[in-house]
């Protein structure tokens, strides 16, 4: 079974506003950042997922564009995780917002696959206040493909012998997995629906698209897939990154935003109750190149002022001698359970420090909000 949240993003920013259901609403597109997510109204318009801030709002220039709240986002992804574990104790996460649940074990206990699938919904919903769209079938693929076919808010199933009669009509083109280009190949085969694809001999495939790549697209044209749902293991890494408003050769207003993303990545860190040593600065250039390094911290450490002069120091060392620079991100490596790892006492650590800080700017932030407590270098303008 797969599962997909609905334009998962939009739908936890109405639930925090109500007001603006039915309306196009788009998260992300600030400045000369990107769409992340838009609401079906909003999609109807031509607004979608990757598309710059500047064609969404052409488009849709009467939506309401907010802001992501990626630790939101991964609160109530998590939530709906732990409703997948109660039917199923095979899950793997595919992303934030979708995961397979292995079913095999569960129809004993929870009845029919479609039975799982509508109590997962309700429960979701119930619980969240979002949809989400189902797919059952065979293997992955086919699930997958169900899921796809039941959006928005439905449940398609797909039984063994229903394979062929529902991929072989799609178009290459909806295929998981097949991007633009792989479509432009297959359309200059003369292959047009799945039908088309599952028709032509693999040996042909092969020969276009390679041994492997060939025989994989003749499989999926089949609804054959040899993929395992596999457990998705804890989160190894944390990290946050945000593209500027502007590009910037200024290296002061680029330590401000290591402070800003090591602020929010030690936060999100001390919420799970993690600890990590390795951490990590990726920087992106006005020509999109990307340059990332990391270091390793003598202990375990969700500290931000530690993770900032880490990743401080790693952005000096490259020497960048006033390259434009378009997207910053902190990650911290390596993460476990505090209580799990040693931190080993530092010369440096005054009686009362930075991690005594850090918890009452937890404690405030729980209890009056994010906007409450803002770091005196966060405060002063780019």
């Amino acid at each position: 079974m797969h599962v997909d949240m609905d334009a998962f993003y939009a739908s936890v920013a109405l639930r925090e506003r109500p007001d603006l259901r039915g309306t196009p609403v788009v998260v992300g597109g600030e400045h000369r950042g990107v769409v992340l997510s838009a609401t079906y109204e909003a999609r109807a318009l031509g607004v979608r997922s990757g598309m710059s801030s500047t064609q969404a709002r052409r488009l849709a220039p009467a939506a309401t564009f907010v802001p992501p709240d990626f630790d939101r986002y991964s609160e109530v992804s998590r939530a709906i995780v732990a409703v997948f574990g109660t039917v199923s104790a095979v899950v793997e996460s595919a992303s934030i917002d979708e995961a397979f649940l292995d079913l095999t074990g569960s129809v004993r206990m929870f009845g029919p696959p479609a039975e799982i699938g509508e109590h997962v919904r309700a429960v979701v919903a119930d619980e969240q206040g979002i949809t989400c769209s189902v797919g059952i079938g065979p293997t992955k693929f086919v699930a997958k493909m169900g899921s796809r076919a039941a959006k928005p808010d439905g449940l398609v199933e797909v039984p063994p012998g229903a394979v062929a009669s529902f991929l072989h009509p799609l178009p290459v083109e909806a295929m998981w997995g097949v991007g633009p280009s792989t479509a432009r190949r297959l359309h200059g085969l003369g292959l047009e629906t799945v039908g088309d694809l599952a028709g032509t001999p693999v040996s042909t495939l092969r020969q276009t698209f390679g041994p492997h790549s060939g025989r994989v697209l003749h499989e999926l044209a089949h609804g054959r897939d040899r993929r395992r749902v596999v457990p998705t293991e804890p989160e190894r890494s944390v990290g946050s990154q945000e593209t500027l408003g502007r590009d910037t050769d200024d290296p002061d207003v680029v330590r401000r935003e290591l402070l800003r993303m090591a602020d929010r990545t030690a936060g999100r860190m001390r919420k799970a109750g993690l600890v990590g040593r390795v951490v990590a600065v990726s920087l992106r250039f006005s020509d999109f190149t990307e340059v990332t390094r990391s270091t390793t911290l003598p202990t375990p450490t969700d500290v931000t002022e530690e993770i900032y002069e880490a990743a401080v120091a790693l952005h000096d060392k490259l020497g960048l001698d006033r390259a434009r620079i378009r997207r910053v991100g902190v990650r911290v490596e390596g993460v476990a359970p505090a209580g799990q790892a040693y931190r080993q006492p530092q010369l440096t650590d005054p009686e009362h420090g930075w991690q005594e800080a850090d918890q009452a700017v937890d404690a405030a932030v729980a209890r009056f909000g994010p906007a409450a407590v803002q770091r005196l270098a966060l405060k002063r303008r780019h």
